[in-house]
């Protein structure tokens, strides 16, 4: 089983849309130019070494923009860790028992962290530059089991107030998908994505998603009601995911209920078989930093309780 951690080193996820609109409340706190790295080395050493204590054996790095990539260091901003440094924290990772997974996220709701090519979607010029990263990243990583690709929130409700919006529909959002699948597999590691696309497409993405691509439908509620209205549409695909014969690490949250990730752990383990159940993500949501670790901490502490009521 995977007790699985998402921390952020490269945190430039949306398009800025100014102070009135920002989309995520750690930035009323901390808020800082995209042109500087929001991770605090020390903050994330820290939480690197508590994991261990908390149960953690499987680290999801979301990189974006936080490394010096050889193959575009037009994407580096200030304070980008070079590519030896980087590896040496993910040496420490795995001294420590944890295997690290990369995350690059895609969707163009969460994809400033590609700069100008993220105002590029979709041309042979965007493709050639999402190869270029993920083979440089999977080199990087030593070639590491999953490969996560994000693909999340890609509509117009996430997008509304962003300066620049763009959202994939239908044939084309598949096309790019498999493309990016194609990326990954074709270097021998398993893609991994959110699995929120299902929400409003129920039928579509259980014909047309590849059932080897790992699935994280994400719920950050507490209320797991599948008959509920508001609710419902969000916690009912663990269970057509789990009719559909995909593997699932579903995955929860402190970003709006301390208690969800537990409450996940135990809804999961009754719907989905020990087959398909590969283990849980907690995330954070906030960026690696000082103003923030007691968020982290407390994330930690909701996977332990979680490991408890699983065994």
């Amino acid at each position: 089983m995977y007790w699985g951690y998402l921390i952020h080193l490269g945190y430039n996820m949306w398009e800025d849309n100014g102070p009135e609109h920002r989309v995520h409340p750690d930035e009323k706190i901390d808020y800082v130019p995209r042109t500087k790295l929001r991770c605090k080395e020390d903050v994330w050493d820290f939480i690197i070494e508590k994991l261990p204590e908390y149960g953690v054996n499987l680290l999801v790095i979301d990189i974006g923009e936080g490394i010096k990539y050889e193959s575009h260091p037009e994407l580096a901003i200030e304070g980008s860790w070079s590519i030896e440094k980087f590896k040496n924290k993910l040496k420490r990772i795995r001294e420590l028992g944890i295997e690290p997974i990369p995350k690059l996220n895609f969707s163009t709701a969460h994809d400033v962290w590609l700069g100008k090519y993220s105002r590029m979607v979709s041309t042979d010029i965007y493709y050639k530059v999402c190869s270029d990263l993920i083979n440089e990243v999977i080199e990087i990583f030593d070639k590491p089991k999953f490969f996560h690709l994000g693909m999340d929130e890609e509509t117009y409700a996430h997008q509304q107030h962003l300066l620049y919006a763009v959202i994939r529909h239908r044939e084309l959002w598949w096309n790019d998908l498999y493309f990016l699948i194609n990326e990954v597999e074709k270097k021998g590691v398993i893609p991994w994505v959110w699995s929120d696309y299902i929400w409003h497409h129920t039928e579509e993405f259980l014909e047309k998603m590849p059932k080897n691509v790992i699935q994280s439908n994400w719920y950050y509620g507490i209320n797991f009601d599948v008959n509920d209205e508001k609710t419902g549409k969000y916690v009912s695909p663990y269970i057509e995911l789990e009719k559909g014969g995909f593997k699932q690490i579903p995955t929860g949250s402190n970003h709006s209920d301390f208690e969800n990730f537990e409450m996940t752990v135990e809804f999961c383990k009754k719907i989905i078989s020990s087959e398909n159940l590969l283990g849980f993500l907690q995330t954070v949501w906030r960026p690696t930093v000082k103003e923030w670790l007691d968020n982290h901490i407390k994330a930690l502490e909701a996977i332990k309780r979680g490991i408890d009521k699983f065994y």
